[in-house]
């Protein structure tokens, strides 16, 4: 596997007001969408696929997040990633998810992630591809 550089972060806390004002007004990034299932998606500057996303504790998605803030380490290859991951027997925590499976990202063909728990116990995402150039509904990510 190649990371080509760190690209997304996730966290779950129980303190989601807080927190978004932490992200929008401390750390100064824009908000770009918001759930009301308590799920806030900001946009950091390096890329235009690179957010940081804020999921409120009792949301649904991704309830394995529980080790602290999840980084996703872009990667050539998410097929490859996956095999190598589970080759180190490490436990996937999800299958392959692909954004053209979502409404709106139907044109998204290689934008992909999986989440896995390190040797450390930690929590950590794989991804590939790009949302830039995307056709996105207006309001969403």
């Amino acid at each position: 596997m190649k990371v080509q550089r760190l690209a997304w972060l996730g966290v779950r806390t129980d303190h989601y007001e807080p927190t978004k004002d932490f992200v929008s007004r401390v750390l100064g990034l824009q908000l770009v969408a918001e759930e009301d299932a308590g799920l806030a998606i900001y946009s950091l500057p390096g890329a235009d696929n690179d957010y940081v996303e804020v999921f409120r504790s009792d949301n649904p998605e991704a309830p394995f997040m529980t080790t602290g803030p999840v980084v996703g380490l872009l990667v050539d290859d998410v097929h490859a990633a996956h095999a190598e991951i589970e080759s180190e027997n490490l436990e996937i925590l999800e299958p392959i998810t692909w954004a053209r499976d979502f409404d709106g990202f139907e044109d998204a063909t290689d934008y992909a992630w999986f989440q896995f728990r390190g040797p450390d116990g930690n929590v950590y995402c794989c991804m590939q591809g790009s949302r830039t150039d995307l056709t996105r509904p207006e309001g969403t990510a």
